[in-house]
């Protein structure tokens, strides 16, 4: 804790300071934030780094793997979906993005599950959603002649599963009329680790290309 104690105090004394009248306006003003980005709980990504933000620039909600899961509102805990409602139906974002990433843990538990019972108790079950992704992969390496290549099965998982998070998304209501009458945008990202290097999707073609 001390390293983290220390950091507050520099924080506290540095950006704080410079910046008060910006953390004021907040606090009195709330916030008002245009995107909303669902990414990866990883300790590697951060998208506040990444994309260079403020204080207020950003709704962000992180977990395993960047998982969208499909609209199920039921009495089951949906810590993820309520985040997208709120940053849809409260802030009334404009723009949604799901930033997917490189080397991906979760990514990697789920290209190593099989059909036998949960090892995790939340991680696999919660990796599930992702199972349509691992399978275009799996396709995919197949064709490619390197099926078993897991390096290679685990990258385009990562790739696949942005688009099915941005899949799930559209089967919220009130996002799918947000996006069919231009009121919302949602977008993929990855972002590369190892090389820095970004890239979008685009969902006409469904490749990824550098943003330079």
């Amino acid at each position: 804790m001390d390293h983290l104690l220390a950091g507050y105090r520099r924080f506290r004394d540095g950006y704080y300071a410079a910046n008060h009248k910006l953390f004021e306006e907040l606090a009195t003003r709330g916030q008002r934030p245009k995107t909303m980005i669902i990414g990866c709980a990883d300790a590697r990504v951060d998208p506040a780094i990444t994309f260079d933000t403020a204080p207020g620039d950003v709704f962000m909600v992180r977990n395993v793997a960047n998982v969208v899961p499909p609209y199920a509102p039921d009495g089951d805990y949906h810590g993820t979906s309520a985040a997208i409602e709120f940053a849809v139906k409260g802030l009334e974002v404009e723009n949604m993005v799901v930033l997917g990433h490189a080397r991906c843990g979760g990514i990697a538990t789920l290209v190593g599950m099989n059909a036998q019972a949960h090892t995790t108790d939340f991680i696999e079950p919660w990796m599930q959603v992702a199972i349509p992704a691992r399978e275009r992969a799996r396709t995919i390496a197949a064709r490619e002649g390197r099926a078993a290549d897991h390096l290679r099965l685990c990258h385009l998982t990562e790739i696949e599963g942005v688009k099915t998070s941005l899949t799930n998304l559209m089967t919220f209501p009130w996002i799918a009329e947000r996006v069919a009458d231009g009121r919302l945008s949602i977008h993929g990202l990855y972002f590369d680790i190892t090389s820095g290097a970004l890239m979008r999707l685009d969902r006409t073609t469904g490749i990824f290309t550098p943003v330079t």
